[in-house]
């Protein structure tokens, strides 16, 4: 299809832009509460509270017995981080089992910006070889409010999730580039990748159960606790929950109202727990010291 002849809201070949399918709600918690495995146990604790509180009900029966999940997460990006100051996020994650990595790695290619027409104009699929092999992700993400605890606002995530072998992994920009062709408008210099402030980050997941907010919209719920993988240093814990839909208008608005009510709700009763004003990615970039230009 011809530029000329393309829909105002579509991309290159004519591909409809994305649409968001996804609303995942995340607070940031402070390390110091996740020292000691049970530590998992006590925030459900208070996730089961306020969720009675508000008449939001939470099923636990799948999660319980289950074992944490461990998995390492990095992020690639160039010495003056000129992916993350363009809105771009390169990483790579991978699940490991009993001390041993499980599975292909997970590269994520991500797009995140508070305008969602911004967000959804950049086409994050790739191209060759991995066309094939990709699952697009569009959501909005509802964070707190950078200053204060009981607001939210909005921030979307234009995914491309990649399975990969171990040797298709290559860090130099240019095989970056030919992958993600959306990165070559960039116009970077060709500069080596290397793993943002030589950190690598052991994530421990823990399932919390399923919340039920009404008219069919319901959401998996878990908590995790982020750490230095080179000093055990814990850095951060964050609660998430996220519901999935094929179309805008299945988020039904009253569910969707409920999940908003409940979001700020919970940060009052978790409030001695909730670090404000970053987001995960932000502290792993913060850690060089190095000015880091992205307001997430």
């Amino acid at each position: 299809m011809s530029a000329s002849k393309r829909p105002e809201h579509a991309y290159s070949d004519g591909h409809p832009f994305d649409s968001v399918h996804y609303l995942e709600c995340k607070i940031l918690l402070k390390a110091k509460h996740f020292t000691e495995a049970h530590h998992f146990k006590e925030f459900g604790k208070l996730l089961r509270h306020a969720a009675a509180e508000l008449d939001v009900a939470l099923y636990t029966d799948q999660v319980r017995g289950q074992t944490n999940q461990m998995r390492e997460v990095v992020f690639f990006d160039t010495r003056k981080f000129e992916l993350y100051g363009r809105h771009f996020i390169l990483r790579r994650r991978r699940l490991f089992e009993n001390g041993f990595a499980k599975g292909n790695p997970e590269l994520a290619l991500k797009f995140r910006h508070p305008d969602m027409d911004v967000a959804a104009a950049v086409d994050v699929r790739p191209r060759g070889e991995h066309e094939h092999d990709q699952t697009v992700k569009f959501k909005e993400e509802l964070l707190p409010l950078p200053d204060k605890i009981g607001g939210l606002r909005s921030l979307y995530s234009h995914n491309l999730v990649l399975r990969l072998l171990p040797r298709d992994v290559d860090l130099s920009l240019r095989r970056a580039t030919t992958v993600f062709p959306c990165l070559h408008a960039l116009e970077l210099p060709d500069h080596q990748l290397a793993l943002v402030n030589d950190v690598a980050v052991e994530e421990v997941l823990h399932d919390l159960g399923e919340l039920h907010f009404g008219h069919g919209v319901q959401a998996k719920a878990n908590v995790a606790v982020w750490r230095r993988r080179a000093d055990e240093q814990p850095l951060v814990g964050e609660f998430a929950f996220q519901c999935k839909f094929a179309r805008g208008n299945e988020l039904h608005g009253k569910a969707r109202k409920r999940t908003e009510k409940f979001f700020v709700a919970l940060q009052h009763s978790v409030r001695d727990w909730v670090q404000l004003g970053t987001t995960k990615t932000r502290i792993v970039y913060d850690m060089g010291g190095a000015s880091v230009h992205n307001r997430e």
